[in-house]
């Protein structure tokens, strides 16, 4: 299945690394949209549907906290989920992300087997390992 992703970061390159784990990660299917703030994000999310957003906290204009609460009072917004990437693994931070309604907090550097995970927890979708029968009953190869 493909999917919209809102990767919010400041840095290009960090952008690109969370879109390039994502993409190792199985959903290089995926169309991936970028901003530079939680500004620049809510701005492109009234133009297009978005399934799943990846947000750093650090951010001039909107940080990433101020983002997250600014779209849980939208009412056609609010139910995306939010996963948060940052360096920062501060126990308070963490808690004050998921009180605001994220649906994950991971800090970076992550893996793309991090990734796949949480999207699948938090999109509902079945992991490959639990949809393909690798056995060869039944075939004559």
């Amino acid at each position: 299945m493909s999917y919209s992703i809102l990767i919010v970061d400041d840095s290009l390159p960090m952008r690109s690394v969370i879109i390039k784990t994502f993409k190792a990660a199985g959903y290089a299917s995926a169309q991936f949209f970028e901003a530079a703030n939680g500004k620049q994000a809510l701005d492109h999310m009234k133009n297009g549907w978005i399934d799943i957003v990846v947000t750093d906290y650090n951010m001039p204009v909107m940080n990433g906290l101020q983002f997250l609460k600014a779209i849980k009072t939208q009412e056609l917004l609010k139910d995306i989920p939010i996963i948060v990437v940052s360096t920062e693994g501060n126990e308070t931070k963490i808690k004050e992300f998921m009180d605001a309604g994220a649906k994950a907090y991971i800090t970076k550097p992550f893996t793309p087997e991090t990734i796949r995970d949480l999207v699948t927890d938090i999109l509902g979708e079945v992991d490959y390992d639990e949809t393909v029968d690798d056995s060869n009953e039944g075939f004559d190869f």
